[in-house]
């Protein structure tokens, strides 16, 4: 079953001097591009686990974010006093502790203990000077976190990869039911050709031979044959579903197979000369574009 390129996973890590959180979001690109956010991450280490990343989820913008939270023993030693402190007077005079309600509010300690935990979360907080909060006994902890935040956002693709797969090929068997109504209008469409050549010859008063106008009427028909657009169109979308079932990775591929199944329908269109034609073709251009829009987030 195929799976999305858009993921989300979290899991933590206990370690000795606090809690250490990662998480990783992944959104569609053409590559894998792996972004570490945090600094918190062992210089050692960077090139493991970006190897890790892209091993795993083969394709996508990869972040992964790192966070510290210190514990109580820990955190006085690793506060940056100076940080905390302009970020709390900064939080306060947002709030305009002039009035009378604000006064009242902080005062709350509840409220201050709220206030001073989101601050500890905030950039440089933490002194950024302890770099060695993963230490390479904790490292195992750290790893298995990672392989569990990124088997949530694996599950989480495979989610998604389902309501994908569920929705293109409805539309690719909705563009052949369309097709198949085009199959059902041809001989009206000859028709009417065959009515617009012979109103024209009548009204220049032209008698034109019987066996001349059926060779002119067979010369137009055979311009204007969609017969190897409706073949090819059919094997594009039978490859589609081929490709969609048995590869794991379809995404690139399955955007190749829709060009050449845009190229089909263009082509009927132009060729149509069939309000009704025309019509249907419109509405397979939506449905194939449709496609095309899921088909990006298609790993």
């Amino acid at each position: 079953m195929i799976q999305s390129m858009t993921g989300y996973g979290k899991a933590e890590a206990q370690l000795q001097s606090g809690k250490l959180t990662l998480e990783i979001r992944t959104l569609n690109a053409k590559g894998a591009d792996v972004n570490i956010k945090s600094s918190l991450l062992p210089k050692d280490k960077d090139l493991e686990v970006r190897k890790l990343l892209t091993e795993r989820l083969v394709r996508g913008t990869i972040d992964l974010y790192i966070t510290f939270e210190p514990s109580g023993a820990d955190a006085a030693h690793t506060i940056n006093a100076d940080a905390f402190h302009d970020y709390w007077r900064s939080a306060v005079k947002a709030l305009d502790a002039e009035t009378v309600f604000t006064k009242t509010f902080l005062k709350d300690p509840g409220v201050g203990s709220i206030l001073a935990s989101s601050i500890l979360r905030l950039p440089d907080v933490v002194d950024a000077k302890k770099t060695d909060v993963i230490t390479e006994e904790e490292w195992p902890l750290v790893a298995a976190a990672l392989d569990s935040a990124l088997s949530q956002l694996m599950a989480y693709r495979a989610a998604e990869g389902k309501a994908l797969y569920a929705d293109v090929t409805s539309r690719v068997r909705g563009i052949l039911a369309l097709y198949d109504q085009v199959e059902a209008l041809e001989p009206e469409r000859v028709a009417t050709v065959r009515e617009k050549l012979q109103r024209a010859l009548e009204e220049l008063a032209a008698k034109p031979n019987p066996e001349r106008f059926e060779q002119e009427m067979i010369f137009y028909l055979e311009k204007y044959d969609i017969n190897e657009e409706k073949v090819r169109l059919r094997q594009h979308c039978k490859y589609f579903m081929e490709v969609i079932d048995s590869e794991p990775y379809p995404g690139k591929k399955l955007g190749f197979i829709l060009q050449e199944m845009g190229r089909e329908i263009n082509t009927t269109g132009s060729k149509a000369n069939h309000a009704g034609i025309q019509q249907l073709v419109v509405r397979m251009k939506d449905e194939l574009e449709k496609i095309r829009e899921q088909s990006l987030n298609i790993l």
